[in-house]
């Protein structure tokens, strides 16, 4: 989006269970690429691990109810405040196969939920767009890497810790999505503590 121009400003949010690590990674992230952030905290909104009694067959236990809905609609709250043209999401093709919010025809009716509750959104066709939807985690990375993104400071773990696990479902899944994509991982050669 800045190649295209674009002011861009990003929004991380912050909600139970969230790993410091992935926090500590949104800000630098956003800081290399001369973003501006904010960080929307969401205290009451649990990952299904977190839900006492809880059962979600078939889906991790990071998920969260209706987790883009939510995310979506601040980010549309933002869109309004900053006169933006776009909300751009990050999903990937193969987050569809786990979950159903991800999906084009989710997309579209949220967007013409947008436009119907906002004058503005709708005067100004807003729009949500999802670059990555056509390609796998490998093929983004390969991308990434292409336009000099700094691989190195992304978050994966879906623990707590200073550092990756390299155990639990994300980092297999980063591990693998690397290895997949032909380019070396930095954080597999970077000094430890680097985020602290």
């Amino acid at each position: 989006m800045k190649e295209r121009g674009c002011r861009v400003r990003a929004l991380t949010f912050q909600f139970e269970g969230i790993a410091a690590g992935e926090l500590k990674a949104a800000k630098a992230v956003a800081k290399a690429a001369g973003v501006k952030q904010r960080v929307v905290r969401l205290p009451d909104l649990r990952e299904a691990s977190d839900i006492k009694g809880s059962r979600f067959p078939g889906l991790p236990p990071t998920y969260i109810p209706m987790r883009n809905a939510v995310f979506y609609s601040l980010a549309a709250s933002y869109a309004e405040e900053a006169r933006a043209d776009f909300i751009v999401g990050g999903h990937n093709k193969d987050d569809l196969r786990v979950f159903r919010d991800v999906g084009p025809r989710f997309f579209a009716t949220l967007q013409s939920a947008f436009w119907a509750g906002s004058k503005m959104l709708n005067q100004r066709k807003t729009r949500i767009l999802r670059p990555l939807s056509s390609k796998t985690k490998p093929e983004v990375i390969r991308l990434a890497s292409s336009l000099g993104v700094p691989l190195g400071l992304t978050w994966s773990c879906h623990r707590d810790g200073a550092e990756h696990c390299w155990r639990c479902d994300g980092c297999a899944v980063r591990t693998r999505s690397f290895e997949r994509a032909g380019v070396p991982d930095p954080l597999k050669s970077r000094p430890s503590g680097e985020y602290s």
